[in-house]
């Protein structure tokens, strides 16, 4: 498999000399094209400030972050809008979708900052729709459907320009447990079927259990990781449950 992110000892620091906090402290990693991460850490461990570096959010320290062989901590203006614009996709715990504006709406917007016509955004959106089972919900408005319909929206924005990477920030956060399931499922469609490369963030075990591969993140180093392999999804949980209780994090979550 070819590597889609290089993470190249990245730090993030703020604050100055006398009172300097290291949210990121040398790490680095390799995602692998296909494949779906999720990253995990207790509140304060660095994990968000990982993921806003490789979203270009916030800019790193020092290191080098690479997509797909381009360094993307060198872009700057128009080269960095257009980076977010084109190659990265955003899943976000709060959905982040335009109130004034339907499902097919806010899905199609993507497609029309690039300016690709009407009749292939149509035929792109049918497609995408069907696929994540949200062809229900594209008339409605945001306020008209339930959290998990949201977010299948949103998830089916973040895929439609078919983006290098899908950034994921706790996804299911604002989900009920039965929403939750039925949104992680909906990623495993995305990476399995649509071969997304997906990196996301979470607290929850039960959410992590989904990918396929679980990086621990501690006081902005990574503390461990590891491949689910042959393991069922069941067993890959218990697995990460293990590493959460070294962290000394709370587990409350039930399979």
């Amino acid at each position: 498999m070819d590597s889609i992110l290089k993470i190249d000892g990245i730090s993030k620091y703020y604050g100055n000399k006398s009172n300097l906090t290291k949210a990121i402290d040398n790490i680095s990693l390799e995602v692998e094209k296909g494949e779906f991460v999720a990253i995990m850490g207790a509140s304060g461990s660095g994990k968000t400030t990982l993921l806003n570096t490789i979203s270009t959010i916030d800019r790193v320290t020092s290191g080098h972050i690479f997509l797909d062989g381009k360094d993307i901590t060198k872009l700057n203006g128009n080269k960095l809008n257009k980076f977010r614009r084109e190659e990265l996709g955003f899943i976000f715990q709060d959905f982040n979708l335009l109130d004034t504006l339907t499902g097919y709406e806010n899905i199609a917007l993507a497609l029309q900052i690039q300016n690709i016509k009407a009749d292939e955004i149509k035929e792109c959106i049918n497609e995408i729709s069907t696929k994540l089972d949200i062809l229900q919900v594209l008339d409605k408005y945001p306020y008209q459907m339930s959290g998990g319909q949201k977010q299948r929206v949103a998830s089916a924005r973040a895929v439609i320009t078919n983006p290098k990477l899908v950034l994921a920030d706790e996804p299911t956060g604002a989900l009920d447990s039965s929403s939750a399931r039925k949104v992680l499922e909906i990623f495993q469609v995305l990476n399995q079927e649509l071969k997304s490369t997906i990196l996301m963030v979470t607290h929850d075990a039960f959410t992590a259990s989904y990918s396929s591969r679980v990086v621990f993140v501690k006081d902005g180093k990574i503390f461990n990781e590891f491949m689910r392999g042959n393991d069922s999804r069941k067993e890959f949980f218990e697995r990460i449950l293990d590493i959460v209780s070294l962290l000394g994090g709370d587990v409350n979550d039930v399979i």
